[in-house]
């Protein structure tokens, strides 16, 4: 079963691999890397899924893994435990075969109260003197 909330991508084409971050939320999908953002959808049946995702280039960097930056990725994977694997491709490069490994982001836990304790005392006297006085 799939975990709905935010995962760590990693990803490998022929041309490279890159990461990225990734919410599945709700049967949609948003997140990106360094200059590209994705949106799309996804399906979960059992320990199947399907996502249909689009890239969009927000900022100049590096070269997209496909060659063009605006991608329709179609993507089949395993969500049987963690992490997700799946694997695809682009319609824009249906010769470039793409994989992807999808690391849950659990959430933080509740932090501790924090412990409060008067400020230590300061004693200036005890400061270094400096060598030219």
């Amino acid at each position: 079963m799939m975990k709905e909330g935010t995962y760590s991508a990693w990803f490998k084409t022929p041309k490279g691999q890159g990461t990225g971050i990734v919410q599945l939320v709700g049967g949609k999908v948003c997140g990106g890397d360094t200059v590209l953002s994705y949106a799309g959808s996804y399906e979960a049946e059992g320990d199947r899924f399907t996502a249909l995702i689009r890239t969009k280039r927000h900022a100049p960097g590096q070269p997209s893994l496909f060659g063009p930056d605006e991608l329709t990725l179609s993507l089949e994977g395993c969500c049987r435990g963690t992490p997700l694997t799946c694997s695809g491709f682009a319609a824009e490069a249906p010769d470039v075969p793409f994989e992807a490994i999808l690391l849950y982001s659990a959430p933080d836990a509740v932090a501790p109260s924090p412990v409060h304790r008067p400020p230590p005392k300061f004693y200036p006297v005890q400061l270094p003197k400096p060598s030219w006085r």
